[in-house]
């Protein structure tokens, strides 16, 4: 298990470049024009982690198989999308199927590349297309509600609770907030999700700088920050031109071009943790002679849940999970270094799996 993201954000401002550096594919069409991408594009990654080296070197693993992220590069969208303007109606469709949106904001200057409006306001952008989602959101939930609320006062009870759910994110729509912001119940939670709306979705804002900007970002960069703390989203700052050069590099060239540009690493790995933080996204490995794998759960998730995501039979017969810190895994050479300083612990059905956990599981078949 990994994530869809969903790369969205207005005409020309580095979407498909990203998307093509990050996919390390020319399947995106970046091109100096509105609606270039047409149809989305979908391109898997491997989730950079250094900790999946360390194991397979401990364990001695034949094969090395990180987790995985789903990109998705969506139609650029305009002012009046939910009208339908544009591509407007297929861009909403798109980010309907995505679990999170990572929205590239235009954060550099280049008299070259024209934007859609005539003007470089990263926050006005941003600000454009959470509209156009929040206008689509608020008529799709006013027309759902009418029915709701007729069977709220015969009496019907589902129907009272989903229509109190809905006019918590209508009052939010009207005051020009996304649904994300809703105050809910541990018991409205899931509820809430399942009303399918485009302003509850987690956003990562991607700040797509230029390059001498890439290590310390700018005044937009600053601006898109500031939005995002108030907007309870993510923000990550990225030279989309930086990682489409990075990513035609061999591996033995990336480290010394990246020291150059006064950066640790590649933008792709702080986009992937940044998004995995928005979504409260954990990993947990397996490790063993034939292969060193990570896995990816959701925080809080139980040991069975962790045992399913590898296979459902695993969790359907799920009896216990041998389990190692990772920190002791790697400090304690490995399974057999944990088991005999008693490291190694037998966990059940009710232990939360954390971040880095090296688990065996056992499972009746």
């Amino acid at each position: 298990m990994g994530f869809k993201c969903g790369i969205v954000g207005l005409p020309n401002v580095g979407k498909s470049t990203l998307f093509n550096a990050l996919t390390q594919t020319a399947a995106a069409q970046a091109a100096n024009y509105p609606f270039c991408t047409i149809e989305p594009n979908v391109g898997d990654v491997a989730v950079p982690d250094p900790r999946l080296e360390k194991l397979a070197a401990i364990a001695k693993s034949a094969q090395i198989v990180p987790t995985r992220i789903t990109f998705v590069d969506i139609a650029g969208l305009v002012r009046g999308a939910s009208k339908g303007e544009g591509l407007g109606n297929q861009f909403l469709a798109n980010i309907r199927e995505v679990d999170a949106i990572a929205h590239v904001l235009r954060c550099f200057e280049n008299d070259d590349i024209a934007h859609v409006e005539g003007r470089i306001d990263p926050v006005g952008d941003a600000d454009t297309v959470e509209t156009e989602l929040m206008i689509a959101d608020l008529e799709s939930l006013e027309r759902r509600m009418v029915p709701l609320e007729k069977r709220a006062k015969t009496g019907d009870k589902e129907a009272k609770q989903q229509y109190e759910l809905m006019l918590k994110a209508v009052t939010l729509l009207r005051e020009g907030k996304p649904a994300r912001l809703a105050e809910l119940a541990a018991e409205e939670v899931d509820p809430f999700r399942q009303l399918g709306l485009l302003t509850q979705k987690p956003v990562l804002y991607v700040c797509n700088v230029g390059e001498s900007s890439a290590a310390s970002g700018n005044r937009f960069s600053v601006a898109v920050e500031e939005k995002a703390h108030r907007d309870g989203a993510g923000c990550v700052a990225i030279s989309a031109r930086i990682e489409e050069e990075v990513a035609q590099l061999r591996e033995s060239e990336r480290e010394e071009f990246l020291h150059h540009l006064g950066l640790e690493e590649p933008g792709l790995n702080r986009l992937i943790r940044a998004g995995y933080h928005l979504l409260g996204l954990i990993t947990f490995f397996t490790a063993g002679p034939k292969e060193a794998r990570a896995w990816t759960v959701t925080r809080g998730a139980r040991a069975p849940q962790a045992a399913g995501v590898i296979h459902t039979d695993f969790e359907h017969g799920f009896i216990r999970a041998e389990t190692i810190a990772y920190d002791d895994y790697v400090a304690l050479g490995g399974e057999a270094g944990a088991r005999d300083a008693g490291k190694l612990r037998l966990e059940g059905k009710d232990y939360v799996v954390q971040d880095g956990d090296v688990m065996h599981f056992r499972f009746n078949t």
